[in-house]
């Protein structure tokens, strides 16, 4: 999986340039979550977006797709595809917190690592956008 991610403000959203492993892993870690069977309130919780919110991001990282592309995503989503990616390893805990690697890859398809990665990606990407 592509380690950095490219990202470029546009008004009050941003563009950002996702790799076909990069859209995967966030559509995956949000689905998961959906599957789950969260309330609004829950999810709300977990990614800052209710049901409905997550659906509409859902629909834009569907693949599959085999070259980047670029998708355009208010504050609010790239908020729940990082708020994803670090709530959905916590659903993988096994007695006495110990991380559940393997259902965790079964399931998803992706190490945590990749998911870690990606999220830290999305931070560093933002942080050259403000001026």
């Amino acid at each position: 999986m592509r380690t950095r991610l490219k990202l470029t403000r546009d008004g009050d959203a941003f563009v950002v340039r996702l790799a076909p492993s990069q859209a995967s892993a966030m559509y995956e870690a949000l689905s998961h979550l959906l599957e789950r069977d969260f309330t609004d309130t829950e999810l709300t919780v977990l990614v800052g977006a209710g049901r409905e919110a997550v659906d509409g991001l859902l629909e834009r990282l569907v693949g599959p797709h085999t070259e980047p592309r670029d998708v355009r995503l208010a504050l609010g989503e790239l908020h729940m595809a990082h708020s994803a990616l670090t709530a959905v390893p916590t659903l993988f805990l096994a007695r006495g917190g110990v991380f559940a690697e393997e259902p965790f890859h079964i399931r998803l398809g992706f190490y945590r690592e990749n998911f870690d990665t990606l999220a830290h990606a999305v931070v560093e990407a933002v942080s050259g956008t403000d001026t």
